[in-house]
């Protein structure tokens, strides 16, 4: 009789909890709940194996909630869970011995992998309901201290003062009837604390702040709860400051007072406020611009702004500030306003004007294109001198050369020495000479058809090189042999332009010679003296770039109209013209000797 009513009311209580869950889950299904998404200070970090909680951060600015009022009120404060394996939030389950409630805050003792997700914070009643999350990262601990760990804290001490450390988290974490020990390190090396550092029961007290007491601290709290041996890690930055002695009134250091920011009317005009900010310990310091003595923000002119400053430099506390001011479409207008920069503390007040000057115009663009033209015709005229720079030459020479026939008394404009084969003497006759006398009217001498008989050849050939404005040697592996008449020639030529002469040596290569085969004169005044070389075909027609270098070294005639015929070729000698050339040789001699008759 008894088994069966021990059945019968386990049976009764099995539907009541069912009933209430069904009821506690159509309750929550119904009501909306208000979602503040997740907590922007970043997530909460904790080693594998270590302790650490989570704060509830809807009663965290900006928020207005208060926990006492919540325990006051039929409000309650629910934690959840939300994990990549889960697809929706799941309840924590308080009776776990991990897991521990105490206020605002959630306990994990100690956290595992498993532990890592998304934590919800709830309060809710029938009528309301309100949540926000926090993040939970468990890493694995790198050794037994990390200098690059992110500090839990960050302490700033002014040198030769005193400080208490106190370990984070220690007086926040409720550890009934328990020991405790703190153990602390400087710099992840562990020591004993003396002189101006001692341990004071769980704290660290620094009695004189020194340089070398900066940087990471490391504190590990360590205690037991129901036999277990729970731990965790808390690191502290130290920063040394300044001590607060002295004038602490803010320094601008630009816009100085010889200072002039020179502007462009129509761009955007940027103006800098540069401003030394000393250390006041829990003070925030201000940084604005004003125009017209008007802050940027009550001006309400879309043309003006002005971002947050922002950190230059800090030393021991002391920090370096800019704040920019950006005017848009700077107008002529804007230059008669008054732009100061101004900083204040609880220590005092400055400002600073900036002085403005437009800066001289300068025509960019028409600078360029004009650049770009000037290259573009240099480049170009670079080119046609390359190309035609013998043609420019010989244009020049017609306009500013002057006629050698009336500036001096010589009979003949060129001389023309050549050694005496058949192949030289036809190119000489046919070609060279022809040229020279009909296409471009110049008095040719050439001694086999010139001279007179009977007379002396070395009297004869100093006196036709005398009487003669140019030289014309032409060069091949028979000229300039020694004992003959063409080296005679070239040395009554180079000896008149050694003293000083108006005569002038033209060299014209008629066949390739090798440079050892010259001799010693042609080789020593090789350096001074102009080659023109006489490729074959190539330099048959008038318009060739041999005659026209010959002409250039010749003397110049302004009546000669020249009549541009083509050349025969000079491999077909005709009777002809040697008959023609030897008539009128002949004619020359019977005048000159009649006129010496006479």
């Amino acid at each position: 009789m008894m088994l069966l009513v021990f059945t019968l009311s386990l049976c009764v209580l099995k539907m009541g909890g069912v009933s209430a869950s069904v009821t506690q889950a159509t309750v929550q299904s119904e009501l909306q709940c208000h979602d503040w998404g997740v907590r922007s200070e970043g997530s909460v970090r904790v080693y594998d194996g270590e302790v650490t909680y989570i704060y509830c951060p809807l009663f965290s600015p900006p928020t207005l909630y208060n926990y006492s009022q919540i325990q006051n009120s039929s409000q309650s404060l629910l934690w959840y869970r939300h994990t990549l394996t889960d697809e929706q939030e799941q309840p924590i389950n308080l009776k776990l011995h991990t897991m521990h409630k105490d206020g605002e805050y959630l306990w994990i003792q100690p956290a595992s992998a498993q532990d890592a997700g998304l934590y919800i914070c709830m309060i809710r009643n029938i009528s309301s309901c309100v949540k926000m999350g926090v993040k939970l990262e468990v890493v694995q601990k790198d050794g037994e201290c990390n200098l690059t760990a992110q500090p839990h804290l960050n302490v700033t001490i002014p040198f030769q003062s005193e400080r208490t450390l106190t370990c984070p988290d220690l007086n926040t974490l409720t550890l009934p009837n328990s020991t405790h020990s703190v153990s602390w390190s400087h710099l992840c090396r562990t020591r004993e604390f003396r002189y101006d550092r001692e341990l004071k029961g769980d704290d660290l007290v620094i009695y004189r702040m020194f340089e070398p007491f900066a940087s990471l601290y490391m504190c590990v709290v360590s205690y037991q709860i129901n036999g277990r041996k729970l731990q965790f890690t808390r690191y502290i930055n130290v920063i040394p400051v300044v001590p607060d002695i002295g004038s602490k009134v803010p320094v601008i250091l630009n816009p100085a007072s010889d200072q002039i920011f020179t502007v462009t009317l129509g761009d955007t005009v940027t103006l800098s406020c540069r401003v030394h900010l000393p250390h006041l310990y829990g003070e925030k310091q201000y940084i604005w611009w004003t125009v017209d003595n008007t802050t940027v923000e009550q001006l309400a002119d879309p043309r003006f702004s002005s971002p947050e400053d922002t950190l230059v430099s800090e030393d021991y506390g002391d920090e370096v500030k800019d704040r920019f001011l950006y005017v848009r479409d700077f107008s002529s207008d804007d230059l008669q306003r008054e732009f100061n920069c101004s900083a204040r503390n609880s220590r005092g007040f400055i400002s600073s004007r900036a002085v403005l000057k437009t800066e001289p115009y300068v025509p960019t663009l028409e600078l360029g294109c004009g650049l770009g033209v000037t290259l573009a015709l240099m480049l170009m005229m670079f080119v046609i001198y390359h190309v035609f720079w013998l043609e420019l030459l010989l244009l020049y020479r017609s306009w500013f050369g002057s006629d050698e026939r009336y500036t001096d008394d010589k009979q003949y404009d060129v001389y023309i020495s050549y050694a005496r084969n058949s192949e030289e003497e036809e190119f000489v006759l046919s070609t060279l000479r022809r040229v020279l006398e009909t296409e471009f009217g110049y008095s040719v001498c050439i001694f086999d058809r010139d001279s007179l008989p009977g007379g002396t050849i070395t009297d004869d050939t100093l006196r036709f090189v005398g009487q003669s404005r140019r030289l014309v040697v032409v060069v091949s592996p028979c000229s300039a042999v020694r004992g003959t008449q063409a080296l005679l020639e070239l040395q009554a030529g180079l000896t008149s332009m050694l003293h000083g002469g108006s005569l002038k040596v033209v060299l014209i290569q008629f066949k390739p010679v090798k440079r050892k085969s010259w001799v010693k004169e042609l080789r020593q005044a090789r350096l001074a003296l102009t080659l023109i070389r006489w490729k074959g075909e190539k330099s048959a027609a008038l318009s060739s770039r041999f005659w026209k270098q010959l002409q250039l070294e010749l003397p110049m005639r302004r009546d000669t109209q020249h009549k541009h015929t083509q050349l025969p070729d000079i491999t077909q000698h005709t009777p002809d013209t040697h008959t023609q050339n030897a008539r009128q040789a002949e004619e020359k001699l019977i005048h000159s000797y009649s006129t010496s008759v006479l």
